[in-house]
C-alpha cells in the first residue's frame, strides 16, 4: 500500500481541511514534505495579507510558475522532471477529493 501523508490546512475564516495527500515512493522524508508545505502556504497568507486581496486564480498561476521553474533548476532532462511534477500534481489534486471539510471553531465563552 502506498504511503500517505496527513495534512490538515486551516483556511483565513478558521475552518480546517484534512488531506491524506500520496507520498511518491521515492519520497526521502515525509516530515520535510509536510514543513516545506506549511511554509510554503504560510508566505503566500502572509503575502495576501501584507499585499491585499490577490485572485484564487493568480494564486494558483503563480504556483504552477512556481513549479516549472523549481522542476528546470534540478540536473535531469526537462521531459524527466515536467513528467514527475505532473504526476505529483494529479496525485495532490486527487486528494481533494476525499479532504474533509471542518467548520471553524465557533468558541463558546
Amino acid at each position: 500500500m502506498a504511503k500517505t501523508l496527513p495534512f490538515t490546512a486551516q483556511t483565513a475564516g478558521g475552518a480546517t481541511i484534512d488531506f491524506r495527500f500520496p507520498l511518491h515512493k521515492d519520497t526521502a522524508s515525509p516530515m520535510r514534505v509536510s514543513q516545506l508545505v506549511t511554509t510554503l502556504l504560510g508566505a503566500l497568507d502572509r503575502d495576501v495579507r501584507t499585499l491585499g486581496e490577490t485572485a484564487n486564480g493568480d494564486i494558483l498561476q503563480a504556483l504552477a510558475m512556481t513549479l516549472a521553474v523549481r522542476a528546470a533548476m534540478i540536473p535531469a532532462p526537462a521531459l524527466t522532471t515536467a513528467t514527475m511534477a505532473q504526476q505529483l500534481v494529479d496525485e495532490a489534486l486527487g486528494a481533494i477529493g476525499t479532504a474533509e471539510h471542518g467548520a471553524p471553531d465557533g468558541g463558546k465563552a
